[in-house]
């Protein structure tokens, strides 16, 4: 090839370290937020917490007074740079997740996490949700305190706290009794076979011990055992006994509703399989369950939307808004030495746009939220199925941002509303045709599948074709497959395991 000399013009943006860092904080959940907060505070000495002062956030003409102030102090030789939050991330390049198409998920209701406020008891709302469980303790806790008024010999002692640490979160015997004395027998050095069988003997009274324990049901080997452990403290009855048999032997069967084959192996009549039913119904599958620990399940929102008269009000959260400011000595250390700071300068620099590019994290949120809530009225009065057919793209044109800082926005950021806590992402859902010409929200029909279900004879439950056939006489067209996925999502089970017997 001949070489040669070609002058080509071309236009593009380069993606600043400050404009960078702006849209990773966009993407952050609250509690990744607060991670890099703190690493922040410990690189930068610039930067420091102020828990005196009221949020930045709330005062939108001092953030602007501040910014004017903090330009004149760089003495203007930086070169104004764009809003962070709201540049196309797509001019620069950055790819989105795959997975979205129309502004929507393709699978609309996969990732939707959804955490309904529970109603706290009157006189209760003063109280942290911690502070309510700190009396509770653990199920490990709760045992010791019940063996610790029983007469055991060291030995016996000692066993049943073995078998108190090997139960899981359920309250479940987590290994065999097998495994365990095997484990035990390593550490106490015994080679013995006798001295392992006796140390197998001693576990297996301990087991019966712990069974006798509150909550009943703990220490159980299996869920069979578990139901049966619950079922013996019962008063006897017919039902009981055959409750029981069914525990033992005939789960499967219960749960797949044969009522033919429940028959033949129990020797029980429908009424009486019913009653021993109810019976199992009420035990509690999980004997742990109450002891479990919380605070994973705990939700801050980002956004709390409340009623104003007539509409309702959307402001940030301010517990999970950091307070930060810059340290003034330091900083006026630094202009004293204008020109001679090195890389203090640059420090200082860095600590403003950190909190410039904060506040506009929290900005673009507020705005993406009111613009839902604009969007979605009839949700915040009437519940899920007033949601109304809305796609990224919609908010994003209103706002004059791209879809993909939308998608950030809406990504593990949580909104309090009065139907419950939910994600920004919930009140996204792709549109289904009526035969109006209109269109209804996947959300709303999935909402409306579970009204229909809830009210729905248990002795003749609907199938996915039969919720398809009533949703279309209300003017939604959905098919049966449809159905079937949003049933599945809303974890219903089939018709076939909704059936009372």
């Amino acid at each position: 090839m001949k070489p040669s000399l070609q002058v080509r013009l071309s236009q593009h943006l380069a993606l600043t370290p400050q404009l960078q860092q702006s849209i990773r904080l966009l993407q952050l959940s609250t509690l990744e937020l607060h991670q890099e907060v703190e690493q922040m505070l410990e690189q930068n000495p610039f930067l420091e917490m102020d828990e005196e002062s009221p949020t930045p956030f709330d005062a939108p003409a001092e953030r602007a007074a501040a910014d004017r102030v903090a330009e004149r102090d760089d003495g203007g030789d930086g070169a104004a740079e764009p809003a962070p939050a709201e540049v196309d991330a797509a001019e620069f390049g950055t790819t989105e997740r795959d997975d979205w198409e129309n502004g929507t998920e393709r699978d609309d209701f996969d990732g939707i996490r959804e955490t309904p406020s529970s109603a706290a008891p009157e006189g209760d709302d003063e109280l942290d949700p911690q502070e309510r469980r700190a009396g509770v303790g653990t199920l490990q806790d709760h045992l010791r305190a019940q063996v610790a008024g029983m007469r055991l010999s060291p030995e016996d002692f000692a066993a049943l706290n073995v078998l108190i640490e090997s139960l899981d979160d359920d309250g479940y015997l987590a290994d065999p009794l097998e495994d365990i004395a095997a484990r035990l027998a390593d550490m106490l050095d015994l080679d013995d076979d006798e001295q392992r069988e006796s140390l197998l003997d001693r576990l297996q009274c301990a087991l019966r011990w712990l069974q006798s324990l509150e909550p009943t049901g703990v220490g159980a080997r299996s869920l069979s055992e578990c139901l049966v452990l619950q079922l013996r403290t019962l008063s006897r009855c017919e039902a009981r006994e055959v409750a029981i048999r069914i525990c033992e032997h005939s789960l499967e069967l219960l749960a797949r509703r044969d009522v033919r084959k429940l028959t033949a192996a129990t020797g029980a009549g429908e009424d009486l399989l019913r009653q021993a039913q109810a019976l199992i119904v009420a035990c509690e599958p999980k004997p742990g369950r109450p002891f479990a620990p919380a605070e994973s399940n705990i939700i801050v929102p980002d956004v709390i939307v409340q009623k104003a008269g007539r509409g309702f009000k959307v402001v940030l959260n301010p517990d999970v808004m950091p307070k930060l400011r810059i340290n003034d000595l330091y900083a006026q250390a630094i202009r004293g030495q204008r020109g001679s700071g090195g890389g203090l300068s640059s420090r200082l620099q860095e600590a403003r746009w950190f909190m410039k590019n904060i506040q506009q994290r929290f900005d673009t949120i507020l705005r993406v939220s009111k613009a839902i809530v604009e969007r979605q009225k009839g949700f915040f009065t009437h519940g899920a199925i007033a949601m109304k057919p809305l796609v990224l793209r919609e908010i994003a044109d209103e706002l004059g941002l791209h879809e993909s800082t939308i998608s950030r926005v809406t990504t593990a950021k949580y909104m309090a509303t009065p139907q419950g806590t939910f994600e920004l992402k919930y009140f996204f859902g792709s549109s289904l045709n009526t035969e109006a010409g209109g269109n209804a929200s996947s959300t709303a029909v999935r909402a409306l599948i579970q009204q229909l279900v809830s009210a729905e004879d248990s002795a003749k439950p609907l199938s996915d074709s039969q919720l398809s056939q009533m949703l279309e006489e209300q003017g939604i067209q959905v098919a049966r497959r449809t159905v079937a996925k949003y049933r599945e999502a809303l974890k219903i089970a089939p018709a076939s395991l909704r059936r009372a017997i």
